[in-house]
């Protein structure tokens, strides 16, 4: 089914949404409706435009195509599923996130990742290609969130403190020299091979929705982010 979104309000056009009982939906002109997908299941979204705060809320299962720069909130305690963005993102994106990936072919805004969790066979992950705005990972609790930095050219590809209260997962960051000036919560390394093998799959991913050369980017230098057991909260939380 196709759905012409323009003019609609959002209650409108997610009432004519869950009335439609196809399978596949695309979407265009979309302009600032909020909470398209939320809490949908195995289904496939494509839209064209830019859609509003709550894109995949509470998603369980479908997928969702963006061909278009997304606002806040995308992914707010997603389950499962995929979002792929042919753009860029704004602030709180996978705030929650249980399950599931989000692919970002441009940058994300702040608090992109903040307290994202993983638990048994649940295991979050959000790839942004570009950069990333300041509270990258805050509270971070479980999950794998990479910034490629592609564009920046070897620089640290996000803003102010990243990783502030972490207590788990892991944040991925392509640049040339390790991160200085982190909080306390977090320890930093050079990426290992292991590191490498896990990461291969979502760059491969980016690359075949957005293009480039999964095995060029690979090569590069990164920077990995894990918890400093010596700070934080970790008493209060279930480990893998």
């Amino acid at each position: 089914m196709r759905i012409d979104a323009n003019g609609q309000y959002y209650q409108q056009l997610n009432e004519a949404v869950r009335a439609c009982a196809d399978r596949d939906v695309t979407i265009d002109n979309v302009c600032g409706q909020r909470y398209i997908a939320c809490a949908e299941k195995d289904r496939r979204f494509t839209l064209h435009g830019t859609p509003g705060n709550g894109l995949a809320q509470y998603m369980d299962g479908a997928t969702v195509e963006v061909f278009g720069n997304c606002q806040e909130s995308v992914g707010d305690t997603m389950n499962q599923g995929e979002v792929v963005i042919h753009g860029s993102c704004g602030d709180a994106c996978a705030y929650g996130m249980r399950g599931g990936r989000i692919l970002i072919e441009g940058n994300v805004g702040y608090r992109a990742g903040i307290h994202m969790k993983a638990y048994m066979e649940h295991y979050p992950v959000l790839i942004v290609g570009g950069t990333a705005g300041s509270f990258l990972g805050e509270y971070l609790a479980g999950g794998l969130i990479a910034v490629l930095g592609i564009g920046a050219n070897g620089a640290y590809p996000c803003r102010f403190f990243c990783g502030t209260g972490m207590h788990g997962g892991k944040i991925i960051l392509r640049c040339d020299t390790a991160p200085s000036g982190l909080p306390r919560q977090v320890l930093v390394r050079e990426m290992t091979e292991a590191d490498r093998a896990e990461l291969a799959p979502h760059v491969q991913a980016y690359c075949a929705h957005f293009g480039g050369d999964a095995e060029a980017l690979l090569a590069q230098e990164y920077f990995v982010l894990t918890p400093n057991p010596e700070a934080g909260y970790k008493q209060l939380y279930t480990f893998e």
